[in-house]
């Protein structure tokens, strides 16, 4: 990268750019750019000796695969050809996700998770739509996976965390929201994928307003019933999830695992140096001076109380980004009826089955959440309002006849 005494494209020079060194040995270590507490190696390819690196070689094996993938749907393997694309759909992704700036590579990189992802739709067995919605003079995406069947049906708004796009989820042939009934639509919003690609920069405050208008397109659509919304928002889409539902009453209920809502102090000082760059990116941030004052706006402070729905927020015990504390301050601030599911020794991507996703990937957080959902929707009372449900992996989770209701080990 270019020396503080000359101009860098795409994001200021930050003062933690001095830890690259050590942020690249542990990327070669371990295979991850983040959440370094996991065991076993990350997606990475070994051939990854460096941060810089990292674009080039998931293109290199995302092209490789979508050979393949090509080959299949010349034979005629839908089936086959549609999981080859779909993987290599979230090759392209990471590939695109680290390149922080909007250049000749980036475009390239995104192309191709597009083009993947253009063909995952036309082999999916059930109709997923690309939607472009008007919005502040712009355009913002999404991909409404349509639950097949007659009649209006509830509808589930997925927010991606910043390190995803609506592409990630759900695989087309384990849709968990469609297996109870729900559409669901997937959500590319300011600070992610094609709002990146068109130039759309990231405040404070602008992702529920794009929300918002894409809420107001989806209720006048046919299959869906306006009053059963919900926001399922991920890892730091949590905190984009909380803020809409704060925002937007239409929402019928709120699920946030993997809280990401509180203090950003901790995200953008103690986490990965890879966070701050990247928000340096999505907010076009001329200094780190600017930057630190719009990420010191990302913020629940007097808006957990305006939440209305019922909401579920799942968190790890030592998740670095999300301490505990800061998280129960935030959560005993709720007035809409609210339960937060604590699961004990996990980080970040905590699983309630405490078998890491690798082991239990269908049983995992996705599965959990669409039931909780899917129970608001039916008007069923939250068992365990405005309490802390401490999921011991011997305890029987959740949904257990008896569940610890304590914060902290030593209780």
């Amino acid at each position: 990268m270019p020396s503080n005494e000359r101009e860098k494209t795409g994001r200021p020079h930050l003062k933690r750019d001095n830890q690259k060194w050590v942020f690249d040995w542990v990327i070669k270590e371990t295979g991850n750019v983040f959440h370094f507490q996991s065991d076993g190696r990350g997606r990475i390819p070994r051939s990854v000796r460096n941060h810089d690196m990292i674009s080039k070689h998931m293109g290199l094996a995302a092209r490789r695969l979508e050979k393949l993938a090509e080959a299949e749907a010349e034979a005629g393997h839908r089936e086959t050809a549609m999981e080859l694309y779909y993987q290599t759909a979230l090759l392209w992704l990471d590939a695109q996700h680290v390149v922080f700036e909007l250049n000749d590579e980036k475009k390239y990189l995104h192309g191709g998770l597009m083009r993947c992802y253009n063909k995952v739709r036309e082999f999916a067995p059930y109709k997923i739509e690309h939607v472009d919605i008007p919005w502040n003079g712009t355009i913002v995406s999404g991909n409404l996976h349509l639950c097949p069947g007659e009649g209006k049906k509830p509808l589930v708004f997925y927010v991606p965390g910043c390190d995803q796009t609506k592409e990630a989820w759900p695989h087309p042939n384990y849709n968990q929201a469609h297996l109870r009934g729900m559409h669901l639509f997937s959500f590319d919003g300011p600070g992610q994928g094609e709002s990146n690609l068109r130039g759309i920069k990231l405040t404070a405050d602008n992702y529920e307003e794009a929300a918002s208008a894409a809420i107001d397109y989806l209720i006048k659509r046919p299959e869906v019933d306006a009053k059963k919304i919900a926001v399922y928002a991920l890892s730091f889409g949590s905190h984009w999830g909380m803020r809409i539902a704060a925002h937007d009453h239409r929402i019928a209920a709120c699920a946030a695992p993997w809280a990401s809502f509180g203090d950003k102090y901790y995200l953008m000082n103690e986490e990965s140096p890879r966070y701050k760059q990247l928000f340096a990116f999505l907010t076009q941030s001329k200094s780190e001076d600017e930057l630190d004052r719009v990420v010191s706006q990302m913020h629940m402070e007097g808006r957990m109380d305006k939440i209305k729905c019922p909401t579920l927020i799942v968190n790890g015990e030592f998740d670095p980004r999300a301490p505990v504390d800061e998280i129960y301050r935030l959560f005993d601030q709720m007035k809409a009826p609210a339960e937060l599911w604590m699961l004990p020794d996990q980080h970040h991507n905590g699983s309630v089955t405490a078998g890491g996703r690798a082991l239990v990937w269908q049983v995992d957080i996705h599965s959990f959440v669409c039931d909780w959902l899917r129970e608001r929707f039916e008007g069923k009372p939250l068992k365990h309002a405005g309490k802390v449900l401490w999921l011991d992996p011997n305890g029987g989770g959740p949904n257990a006849k008896t569940v610890s209701h304590k914060r902290y080990w030593y209780e």
